[in-house]
This record gives C-alpha cells, structure tokens and sequence, in this order.
C-alpha cells in the first residue's frame, strides 16, 4: 500500500459473508463522476492496481476493494456456497457504499467477479471493463491448471510459485524484487482461498449480457486461448468491444497501463452519465 496514493477514505463495509475492506481514491475535481470500482486478480488486493491507480483516479473516482474470500484485508465469516452468493456480497457493497451506478474494472478473476455481479445483480453497474478476465469468454487452459497444482502447495519451495508467476507473466521477473510478485506469493503461500469454484460463463449467460462490456484479452495469455475467447465473446455478448491485445501476457494492467487506462477512460466516458463532463 505504500507504493500507492494515499486513500481518501478507507472503510470495511459489512456484508452477509463478511467485511469488506474499501479504498476512496479522489480528486476534488472529479468527485462528481460516475466512480469506477476495482477488483483485483486471485491471490491478490488493492495494491496490486499500483501501475494503474494514478492514471485512472486522474479520470474520476475509484474506489478499490480486496474481494472477499480472497487474500488482503476483507475477512469472510460465512460459507460462501453458490455464484450468486458470490454476486450478493459485491452487490451489498455497491449498495453500502449508496453508489448509483459504478463502473467495474476486473482483472483475472477480477474480471469474472464483475461479469458475475452483471448476471445477478446488473441494475447498478453501469459498464464493466475486463482485463484477460477468466471463466468468461473461454475456459482455462489444461497446461495452466496442471502449472498450478504444485504451486498451491504451501511446503513447495518458493522458486516454483515464483516460476508460475513468472510464466504467467510472460516470463517476467517474479521474485522478491517486485513487489506485486512478493504480494502473490505470499498469497499463494500462507492463504487457503474457501470459495465456490468460478464456472465458466455459458453462452447462454452471455446472450443474457446487457451492460456495456469492453474486454481485453492478451495474445500471449498463457490462461486460456485468448482467440477463441475472443470468438466466444464476439459471438455471443450483445455490443461488446473486445480486443486481443498483441504481445500482452496476463499481466497487462502492468505491461500497458498508460494504453489500458486510456482505453478504459473512454469507454467509461461513453457509456456515464455524470454529474460534471
């Protein structure tokens, strides 16, 4: 957290499942808008939106929560037992935080939490802006499941979690010298995720999309097949605008982020109805 902008506001917002921690970051100038609500990847939390945060707080309020059930500063204290359980506790957030409409950005299962919410609870979320999301467009790849098996054992060496994130990163550096890698390991390492399985969206469930989705899936992702997410989505998601991203791994928030804000602050302008313009 110290590598990020100081929060306007922090609160732990009380959920049926638990609280949930939440960071205000503002500017007086745009404190108007529409907010934007960030939902960071598995394994992870708020800090890890460091290349992104100052660009998009630049646009309009972000508020940037730890998902529940997850590793960071939210505390589960109730089974989660079903997807739409999962979808009820963000919905309680939005309400909590008495947000009209917000506009989520989701990374990884970041992403499929957002597109989640959408399929139970879409009246309040104005658009949502996907980055490599899973579990959405197409489901993960066989060679990215058995990579991760030895990695989430917590007695296994720390070089080999090191080595998934490094390939999951597209062969980046991933030890203790950055600090979002150190944050996952330490993730994978000491927290034991009790949450329902995500399930890949069906093609029925994105026929029933009706928000307004913008995606960006990464060529080199080694998550899933990044061409035929692209296909699915193209095919079954009503007006979405998908891109795949040459040359980007997973981890695109941090390999693009001035582009990845740009585009994001676009599309969110388009589809928001602010206060201020």
């Amino acid at each position: 957290m110290a590598l990020l902008p100081t929060p306007a506001l922090t609160q732990d917002v009380e959920t049926e499942f638990g609280t949930v921690r939440v960071y205000t970051f503002t500017y007086k100038a745009n404190q108007e808008k529409e907010p934007l609500l960030l939902l960071p990847g598995r394994s992870s939390s708020t800090p890890m939106w460091e290349p992104n945060l100052r660009g998009l707080m630049s646009e309009r309020p972000v508020y940037a929560l730890d998902l529940l059930g997850e590793a960071g500063m939210s505390r589960q204290t109730k089974i989660i037992a079903n997807q739409k359980e999962q979808a009820r506790w963000l919905h309680e957030v939005i309400t909590r935080l008495k947000l009209e409409k917000v506009h989520l950005v989701g990374v990884s299962i970041g992403g499929w939490t957002a597109m989640n919410v959408v399929r139970f609870y879409p009246e309040k979320v104005a658009s949502v802006s996907l980055l490599d999301p899973v579990f959405v467009f197409a489901p993960i790849s066989l060679k990215m499941i058995a990579a991760s098996i030895p990695a989430s054992v917590p007695f296994m060496p720390k070089w080999i979690r090191e080595k998934m994130l490094s390939y999951i990163s597209g062969g980046a550096k991933a030890d203790d010298s950055e600090p979002i890698a150190r944050l996952i390991e330490s993730a994978m390492r000491t927290f034991k995720v009790k949450l329902p399985a995500p399930d890949l969206f069906s093609s029925s469930d994105l026929q029933k999309i009706e928000v307004p989705v913008l995606a960006f899936m990464a060529q080199n992702s080694t998550m899933h097949d990044s061409v035929k997410a692209v296909r699915n989505g193209t095919t079954y998601v009503p007006g979405l605008e998908i891109i795949n991203w040459p040359n980007a791994s997973h981890a695109i928030n941090g390999e693009y982020p001035d582009q990845v804000n740009a585009k994001i602050a676009v599309f969110v302008e388009q589809h928001s109805n602010d206060s201020i313009k």
